[in-house]
């Protein structure tokens, strides 16, 4: 037996409940991994409270889109892992019946990439969702460039320090926007080449004072909402809007200046394994020259995985909240 989080019901994160469940076998082209950690992210706030758009199965549902651990067993068919690899788990479309929140998990070996060495379990668990999804956004969809301007919302996020990190990577000039004041510092020393924070009264106007008048050429948003017309002014005239979360709920205003807009979700790419090598490809870089580094705020025990949400909850992390097995601190 091992243990799993699941809930019955929506709601809160008083729904979640750790329970035990057999261990299963892999199936034909599957790996079971045993997971040491893994990321917790707003999806999964979404799916537990309700809020997904997609079909949850309740009773009985699962949580976790991602995770890293090392390979238990191994499915008929499967040639390029072995039982003893590190590995990071890159998409879960299915979290909701085979989630990651758990002490095993099987999983589709094509979903699967090799733990990069630069990492440890902790580590690794606090970058695919984030890197991949600000990669994505930023370099598949906006084509972003050396020299670019880019507006970064919730930036210190994982996703929004990520962003920071694979722009100054790229040679691009992120511009971190923030509602807390005593995050600015920390959001310089993470490299983001300015800070727009609570104090200013229009964040395009600051934005654009910040480009010399012209405006910035990437917009990267993660709250949408009512303000994402008015946001969407801090772009040049052409510029790229990526929209990549959706903190505010409420219904989002159309921008009307001429953009280029795309409404990016990570699975576009992760599902995809040609994508899915280049995003590999280009974060085992980063890692090795030391461009990236995922920034972990706090690491949960399993046992403690509600509070865990409650902290994400609260809104006050810098970087990504990471829930833990024992079996992490040895690895």
């Amino acid at each position: 037996m091992a243990q799993v989080v699941v809930f019955d019901e929506f709601g809160g994160a008083d729904v979640l409940r750790i329970i035990d469940e057999p261990i299963s076998e892999p199936g034909a082209a599957e790996l079971r991994v045993k997971v040491q950690a893994f990321g917790i992210n707003r999806l999964d706030q979404m799916m537990r409270a309700g809020e997904y758009p997609a079909p949850i199965r309740l009773p009985h549902a699962h949580l976790g889109v991602e995770g890293t651990g090392t390979v238990d067993a191994v499915g008929p068919g499967v040639e390029d892992f072995s039982i003893g690899d590190d590995v990071i788990i890159t998409a879960v479309p299915d979290a909701d019946t085979r989630g990651t929140y758990a002490e095993y998990v099987n999983v589709p070996a094509n979903r699967v990439i090799a733990r990069p060495d630069a990492l440890d379990a902790v580590g690794a668990a606090a970058l695919w969702v984030s890197y991949s999804t600000a990669y994505g956004a930023l370099v598949e969809k906006a084509s972003m460039r050396p020299g670019d301007h880019v507006l970064i919302t919730a930036a210190s996020s994982g996703l929004g320090l990520a962003a920071i990190q694979i722009a100054n990577q790229i040679g691009a000039i992120p511009l971190a926007v923030t509602r807390s004041p005593e995050k600015t510092d920390a959001l310089l020393r993470a490299g983001a080449a300015t800070v727009i924070g609570p104090d200013a009264t229009d964040v395009s106007e600051a934005a654009r004072t910040h480009t010399g008048g012209a405006g910035v050429d990437i917009v990267v948003d993660s709250v949408m909402g009512p303000g994402l017309a008015q946001l969407a002014t801090a772009a040049k005239m052409g510029g790229t809007l990526v929209t990549v979360g959706w903190l505010d709920p409420r219904p989002a205003s159309f921008p009307m200046n001429p953009l280029t807009i795309y409404r990016y979700a990570s699975f576009e790419h992760t599902l995809d394994p040609a994508a899915v090598r280049r995003i590999a490809s280009f974060l085992d870089a980063g890692l090795r020259t030391g461009a990236l580094r995922p920034t972990v705020d706090r690491v949960f025990p399993f046992a403690e995985v509600a509070d865990a949400h409650r902290h994400l909850e609260r809104g006050e992390q810098m970087g990504k909240v990471v829930v833990a097995h024992p079996s992490a601190s040895a690895a």
